[in-house]
């Protein structure tokens, strides 16, 4: 049985805000409004039927399936990256 991949825009958006812990920052380094790196953020935790993100006033924070999928998103990515290097 083949598994559906959430979208890849979600997973960009997620591993930014992980990152640097703010949809506000990740926005700015994405190019895109904050409402939309929210929206992908939605999406994805939708998908995983998980909340990745604590939201409070201000600041959000990630929960413990957050960070554990924080390190395996940023694995892959840099697995990606890798390859793409070997080839160019």
């Amino acid at each position: 049985m083949r598994h559906r991949l959430p979208p890849l825009n979600a997973l960009r958006a997620f591993e930014v805000a992980a990152r640097r812990q703010s949809f506000s920052l990740a926005a700015a380094e994405l190019c895109v409004t904050q409402g939309a790196v929210s929206r992908h953020i939605k999406i994805l935790e939708d998908h995983l039927g998980t909340p990745l993100f604590r939201r409070t006033h201000r600041q959000v924070t990630l929960t413990e399936h957050g960070k554990a999928y924080r390190d395996a998103i940023r694995e892959a990515f840099d697995l990606i990256e890798e390859q793409t290097h070997l080839i160019n």
